[in-house]
C-alpha cells in the first residue's frame, strides 16, 4: 500500500515538476589537468555561468561570462554561436557545481559539446587555474 508522501511525490514526478532537476547533465570525468591542456590548445573554452555580479567579484583568466539566467531566458542560435564556439569542448562552471550541469545540459541540446565541472571558482583557483586581473 503506498503511502500519502509516496503518492505525492510519484504525482509530482509524474507531472514533471522535477524534470529539469532530472535531467540536468553529470560532471565531466575529465581531469583538471585535461581541462586545462584542452584549453591551453585552444581546444576548449571555459564558460563561467555564474551571474554577472559573482563574475565581477573574480572570474578565471580566459573564461567566457555566459549566466544560467541568460540560457534559461532562451538565446537564439546566432547569439550562442557568437558568444561560444560550437567547434570547441565547452567546460561549464560555477560556484559549486550544480548550475554548471543545468547550463551544460541547455547547451547541449543547442548542439554543442559540453562538459560541466563539478569543481566551483573557488576550486579550479585552488587547482591553479588563473585569475583574470581586474
Amino acid at each position: 500500500m503506498l503511502t500519502k508522501w509516496t503518492t505525492l511525490l510519484l504525482a509530482v514526478v509524474c507531472t514533471g515538476l522535477f524534470t529539469n532537476a532530472l535531467s540536468a547533465a553529470e560532471p565531466t570525468r575529465d581531469t583538471l589537468e585535461t581541462v586545462k591542456q584542452q584549453i591551453d590548445r585552444e581546444k576548449a573554452v571555459l564558460v563561467d555561468v555564474r551571474e554577472t555580479r559573482e563574475w565581477n567579484s573574480g572570474h578565471l583568466a580566459g573564461a567566457v561570462l555566459l549566466p544560467l539566467s541568460e540560457l534559461r531566458k532562451g538565446l537564439s542560435a546566432d547569439e550562442l554561436n557568437r558568444r561560444i564556439p560550437k567547434d570547441q569542448i565547452i567546460y561549464t562552471h560555477c560556484a559549486v557545481g550544480v548550475r554548471s550541469c543545468t547550463a551544460a545540459d541547455i547547451l547541449i541540446k543547442h548542439g554543442y559539446d559540453v562538459r560541466a565541472l563539478k569543481p566551483g571558482y573557488k576550486d579550479l583557483l585552488a587547482a591553479g587555474f588563473k585569475k583574470a586581473e581586474k
